[in-house]
């Protein structure tokens, strides 16, 4: 279910690392847990994040989560269609509904987060 070629955090965004470029955004889990999505706070292009930083906010017909960055680094593009059509989170949250695209300050801190079998593991260790 959760793609082989990404990194996942704890807090449920997943980031493709190619280079030192990044593709953000929140697992198939996460946006089933929110439900459907009808809000996505994006952050500035531009803006320079740590690690663990929270970037914005997702808002469902549930709840409003932070989002959190799990990789350190500068905000060089926000997926914009997610403004008019928020739910293509729900849609495709690995291809069409990423979030931001990150200029990593240190590409290799993306090791030290989850591959999907870990990832699968953490959340089945949620009780879900």
């Amino acid at each position: 279910m959760n793609p082989d070629n990404l990194r996942y955090s704890k807090e449920h965004e997943w980031i493709e690392v190619k280079d030192a470029m990044g593709v953000l955004g929140v697992t198939f889990f996460a946006q089933k847990e929110l439900g459907d999505v009808v809000f996505v706070e994006l952050p500035e292009v531009g803006r320079r994040l740590k690690a663990d930083e929270e970037f914005g906010t997702i808002e469902s017909v549930k709840a409003v989560s932070e989002l959190y960055c799990p990789v350190a680094g500068e905000v060089v593009e926000v997926n914009t269609a997610l403004n008019d059509n928020p739910e293509i989170i729900n849609q495709d949250p690995y291809g069409r509904g990423w979030i931001l695209k990150l200029r990593l300050s240190n590409p290799a801190d993306a090791a030290s987060l989850m591959d999907a079998a870990s990832y699968e593991g953490f959340i089945a260790g949620q009780g879900h």
